[in-house]
């Protein structure tokens, strides 16, 4: 990892609350980013990089520069502001359109359902949303699908970032006029997590988690600012104890005073260190119907080597636990074992059958069998829990 993602100063093994301090944030952000530094951009625009897609790909249609575009979009991500726009990612409006019309039809047959997905930083219903956009639009239009993500830009910045070996997935948000907007926050992985679980993880995860993502949005609508594109801190993510500082008051109150806004045309594109302090905004226009098919591209190194079922394991081990806690076995010791037997991560999941009602991620594996054990739940009743966390994560249905 850089030092930039450290900042200029050492940091304990373990952050906590008391480390975040604004006068610290503010002299990471507070820099000044010199479009001289990155010769392929086009422009800075509010602290922003923007690079025109007609430039860069004939350079990444050369094999001995590509390597030189994507060191620099991986320099503008990690020590430059942490934001890069494409403009132009996609010039041919008609295949964002058809997608776009695909989105719709799905927004209405869940409003027609009944169905009001949560959001995971704004009020359920709110805006509108579409889970697993990426799979729902391969199913009814596998056509529209391969040349949307056929996009050469969206698989360059991802390969960047991440390497090959990358998983996408997408969620459509629609912000209409009146939308409220998101709390400013920081993205997966530990952007989901309660600061109380936050500060269980050592230093090092903080600086780690950053590189496991990228986040994106491509426009289907154009975006004036007052439709409310995406609120951005730049050089926010360089600040290490950010996943502990996002909720605190001081440092909303100084994201909303400091935060930018980049108007967006139909079919660019945003990528973003999903470290980087952002929101949705508020929508204020009188008629923009504004949507953004959000892309969380992740890295392939993110699994296991092996396969385990770990419901089946749960299952048969869950009437050991029980027993040994009515013997009065030590509680650690018991959490020990569940930390072996079962999924510890709520994700990934079918958040339009998951969603995290009640805070940013629905219940594990893990936390099921706490719960069972607290509970004194009989093998039966587990067996039907543990089946029921599986048919969430089914998209079949």
């Amino acid at each position: 990892m850089t030092s930039t993602l450290h900042g200029s100063q050492a940091w304990p093994a373990r952050l906590r609350e008391d480390d975040c301090h604004l006068d610290d944030f503010a002299a990471v952000v507070e820099v000044a980013t010199d479009v001289a530094d990155y010769p392929l951009a086009a422009r800075l625009e509010q602290g922003v990089l923007v690079y025109e897609a007609a430039a860069l790909r004939p350079a990444i249609a050369d094999p001995a520069r590509r390597e030189e575009v994507e060191a620099e979009l991986v320099r503008a991500l990690s020590d430059g502001p942490g934001i890069v726009v494409l403009a132009g990612a996609f010039d041919d409006h008609a295949v964002v359109d058809r997608v776009t019309a695909v989105f719709d039809d799905v927004i209405e047959a869940e409003h027609a359902a009944g169905t009001a997905p949560g959001d995971h930083f704004a009020r359920p219903g709110a805006n509108s949303r579409v889970w697993n956009a990426l799979e729902k639009l391969a199913v009814r239009d596998p056509e529209a699908f391969v040349d949307y993500y056929a996009n050469d830009l969206l698989a360059l910045v991802s390969r960047s970032w991440l390497g090959p070996g990358y998983q996408v997935t997408s969620q459509v948000n629609v912000v209409r006029p009146g939308g409220v907007a998101q709390d400013p926050h920081r993205d997966y992985h530990l952007g989901f997590l309660a600061n109380d679980v936050v500060a269980q993880y050592p230093t090092h995860v903080h600086m780690l988690s950053p590189v496991l993502t990228l986040q994106g949005a491509v426009a289907h609508s154009n975006m004036p600012v007052e439709s409310g594109p995406t609120m951005y801190l730049p050089h926010s993510h360089k600040y290490a104890p950010g996943y502990l500082a996002w909720r605190r008051p001081e440092f909303r109150a100084y994201f909303a005073e400091h935060h930018v806004q980049l108007p967006l045309a139909k079919g660019d594109a945003a990528f973003f260190n999903p470290a980087v302090f952002h929101g949705a905004g508020n929508n204020v226009s009188a008629d923009v119907q504004r949507m953004a098919n959000l892309l969380q591209v992740s890295s392939g190194f993110g699994r296991a080597m092996e396969v385990v079922d770990r419901a089946r394991v749960s299952s048969v081990v869950y009437p050991v636990l029980a027993a040994q806690r009515a013997a009065g076995a030590d509680p650690g010791r018991l959490a020990n074992a569940i930390a072996a037997t079962a999924e510890g991560y709520p994700f990934p999941t079918n958040l339009d059958l998951d969603q995290p009602i009640d805070g940013l991620t629905p219940l594990s594996q893990a936390e099921i069998l706490h719960q069972a054990l607290d509970e004194g739940w009989p093998a039966d009743r587990v067996d039907e829990a543990l089946s029921g966390y599986a048919d969430r994560r089914r998209t079949d249905g």
